[in-house]
């Protein structure tokens, strides 16, 4: 199922409050990636693609939660929150240093940190998310980048707008009229504009797994997970 809520990425060693946070969240309508430490936190962000991350400074193993805020902050806005027991006035400016936007300190009330997410995606325009996933496939709007079952796929300008329009409408047929008009123009009348760039579209993404780009016959496009 193609999903476009805000996806948050958690990082907490404490697995109780992770575990609280992490249901909480998902409860609230967000699409949440869990981790219990900031070791492979750089790699899960580049998959997962969040827009937003929420992260404890002390981590026990690995790198901490500062050093994991500046490695998601390279080449990216992404808001970051930090949630910790850290309450220390020098903490809390080495957490903005390192690049966070809010800083809540334990112990912390949920409707508190639901609303200081809330405020952050507002803040930075992610209330909706601008990443698109269809089972293994993550298309990633702002960052203009595909990813097939973890692996980056190289689309053309074209490629990529015509997928994000099949993404944008999850399940739903689109026409090549539909296609045509919202890629090429009205002007563009030539059907086999759109037959020769989901013909090469499915052929990178099928190099990573299964079809996602069906043919409705006489209808047009859409973009499903396999059944």
């Amino acid at each position: 199922m193609p999903t476009s809520t805000p996806r948050l990425l958690v990082v907490e060693d404490d697995d109780a409050i992770r575990e609280v946070v992490s249901t909480t969240l998902r409860l609230e309508g967000y699409a949440v990636e869990a981790l219990a430490d900031g070791l492979t936190a750089h790699q899960a962000a580049r998959a997962f693609r969040p827009d937003l991350a929420i992260l404890d400074v002390r981590l026990p193993n690995g790198p901490s939660g500062l050093s994991v805020a500046r490695l998601l902050r390279e080449g990216s806005d992404l808001p970051i929150l930090f949630l910790t027991a850290a309450d220390s006035v020098d903490d809390r400016l080495a957490g903005f240093d390192a690049g966070g936007d809010d800083y809540l300190v334990k112990p912390f009330v949920m409707a508190e940190l639901l609303a200081r997410v809330n405020a952050l995606l507002r803040r930075s325009g992610r209330l909706v998310s601008q990443t698109w996933q269809v089972g293994d496939l993550v298309v990633d709007e702002e960052r203009r980048s595909v990813h097939r079952a973890g692996a980056a796929v190289a689309l053309t300008t074209k490629e990529f707008d015509l997928l994000v329009a099949l993404a944008r409408h999850p399940d739903r047929v689109l026409s090549k009229v539909q296609l045509l008009a919202s890629l090429w123009g009205f002007d563009a009348v030539d059907g086999n504009l759109v037959e020769v760039h989901v013909s090469s579209l499915r052929r990178k993404l099928e190099q990573h797994g299964p079809r996602v780009i069906q043919t409705v016959r006489g209808a047009g496009y859409r973009l499903r997970v396999p059944e």
